[in-house]
């Protein structure tokens, strides 16, 4: 019988980051499990642009000036996507996501998670990148990790971490 490696997917996991995760990630140096957790990991133009807006010494801004991801030109946005008045990061990232199905949308804006969740698009947070990451064993402290996001400006409801956060085994104070 062979051997089944479960570190190979069948399909490729794509991510298409949105600015708020990028950013926020980049401030306290742990970008990368945008790349380690996906197989191919896009940015929208519309996404570089709000990046790139920041100042020169932004780590973000920094990564993506090194060539740290693939950015992808503007693509249609479809009608769909432009009634929910999102801004033009998470409509750009949730249009990509959605061409490149089943790609994943990494966003952390709420109206923009509901958008993804009505026309099907699958969804992850930073929270979501945090918590797998340490179930991958690539983070030794989940919780550790989330306060220094919040330190570094992600705004989530402290009861969200510490429900999140039990499912990985650690507590929030």
């Amino acid at each position: 019988m062979p051997t089944i490696s479960w570190r190979k997917r069948i399909v490729p996991e794509v991510w298409v980051a949105n600015a708020s995760p990028v950013i926020v990630l980049a401030k306290v140096g742990y970008l990368d499990l945008l790349t380690h957790l996906s197989d191919e990991l896009l940015l929208p133009e519309a996404v570089v642009s709000e990046i790139t807006a920041g100042p020169p010494t932004d780590p973000a801004r920094r990564m993506l000036e090194a060539g740290w991801a693939a950015v992808v030109p503007s693509t249609a946005i479809p009608t769909e996507l432009l009634e929910w008045g999102l801004g033009p990061g998470e409509t750009a990232v949730l249009a990509l996501a959605q061409q490149r199905a089943p790609a994943t949308a990494v966003l952390d804006d709420a109206a923009a998670r509901v958008c993804a969740n009505v026309i099907g698009v699958p969804v992850i947070g930073t929270l979501g990148v945090v918590l797998r990451a340490k179930k991958r064993g690539l983070l030794e402290s989940a919780a550790e990790t989330m306060k220094a996001l919040t330190r570094a400006g992600l705004r989530l409801d402290a009861e969200v971490i510490r429900s999140a956060l039990e499912h990985v085994g650690e507590g929030w104070e």
